[in-house]
């Protein structure tokens, strides 16, 4: 500190000397030495290159970006699914759901397990419920599939779902086009199972796996008819110890419920089973029946032929999409929107002619921009 120069107190006792400057407490050079230097962005060849050598990391960061909704991650994820798509499309896509607590994550790491011995590569894509309100996710897949998740041929991927219909990730048909670039042969996509709709996951797998509990109440009322349509197999799990008998007869009662439904269009029978995730009983037979159905459908075209009405959907769906993101986005539309919709909260205007309103507002508005 300097001296405190006062002219009323010259010749004062009361004087600040000096004191000594004291170092740093961090030493600069330690800091320097430390610094995280910002790592250059990776370019689409380099993602491409590293997806088709099978790197992991690579693969991982190509899927973040697949995920991002920030236009400039798109813009290079897209560039990169268009590149690795011609490598795309060798595996076999199977879709797992099934209610709440009924072991979906226990008899993914048993099959998965079962699978990989076979020499196959999989990638589980596990999708997690989200909030409704901050679109988060625990993301917990992998802490209970400990075994699967340090398999040299397995690799999982949790995404949240972010409230995308039937606990489905937007992105992750992007995501399976990835894997099965990066090599991966077999695909497990997991869904919430929560009562929604899974069409969203029939529109993207070959075969699509329902689980279900024996004893927990009525188990013809326990899911939707409409899933179990598309139920290309319906196996009953944690068929072991007590619970046999009553896996048995649950599977009698799907079995005979299947039978009331319309013959399905690939001209396979569904299939009923029972399984246990934890002791391994009925797991091969799982999967004996999935390449049972893999076989029948390649066999009838039926395989191609869905894999062809998938991606018309796809395509059909990415309008819509794009078209109600660019709806909501016009500012004729945002400036106008309250007010029209408050006249219909007061009663002035109904439902639908405040939404026609609102349609023939933003056609306009495209048009006035030709």
């Amino acid at each position: 500190m300097e001296s405190v120069e006062n002219s009323s107190m010259e010749g004062s006792a009361l004087k600040v000397n000096e004191g000594i400057s004291q170092p740093e407490q961090v030493n600069p050079k330690a800091l320097e030495r430390f610094k995280i230097k910002r790592k250059p962005p990776i370019s689409t060849e380099e993602y491409v290159k590293g997806i088709l050598s099978g790197n992991r990391v690579i693969l991982s960061k190509a899927i973040t970006l697949v995920e991002s909704i920030n236009p400039s991650h798109q813009a290079i994820a897209q560039e990169v699914i268009e590149k690795c798509l011609p490598h795309s499309g060798n595996s076999m896509r199977i879709g797992i759901t099934g209610v709440p607590g009924v072991g979906k994550s226990t008899f993914i790491e048993a099959l998965g397990v079962h699978v990989t011995s076979l020499g196959h590569r999989l990638a589980v894509l596990a999708i997690d419920p989200s909030s409704s309100r901050t679109k988060g996710s625990i993301l917990g897949d992998k802490t209970r599939m400990e075994e699967l998740s340090i398999h040299p041929n397995a690799f999982i991927r949790p995404s949240p779902s972010a409230g995308s219909l039937g606990g489905v990730a937007q992105k992750t048909k992007e995501t399976i086009i990835l894997c099965e670039a990066a090599g991966f042969d077999v695909i497990f996509v997991e869904t919430v199972g929560v009562g929604q709709s899974e069409t969203a996951v029939n529109a993207m797998v070959d075969f699509f796996l329902l689980l279900m509990l024996a004893g927990a109440g009525d188990e013809l009322q326990g899911i939707k008819r409409g899933i179990m349509e598309m139920a290309d197999a319906i196996f009953i799990n944690k068929a072991d110890g007590d619970n046999r008998q009553k896996a048995n007869q649950a599977r009698l009662e799907y079995k005979n419920a299947l039978h009331l439904f319309p013959p399905p269009e690939s001209g396979w029978t569904p299939v009923t089973g029972t399984c246990s995730a934890l002791s391994k009983e009925g797991i091969p037979e799982v999967w004996e029946t999935i390449k049972q159905y893999e076989a029948l459908s390649k066999e009838n075209g039926y395989f191609t032929h869905k894999r062809q009405q998938q991606k018309s959907l796809i395509m059909l769906e990415t309008i819509k999409e794009y078209l109600k993101n660019d709806f909501y986005t016009t500012p004729v539309i945002q400036q106008f929107l309250p007010k029209i919709e408050q006249e219909m909260l007061n009663d002035r205007l109904s439902s639908y002619k405040a939404a026609q309103q609102l349609i023939q507002l933003y056609f306009e508005d495209k048009k006035s921009n030709r």
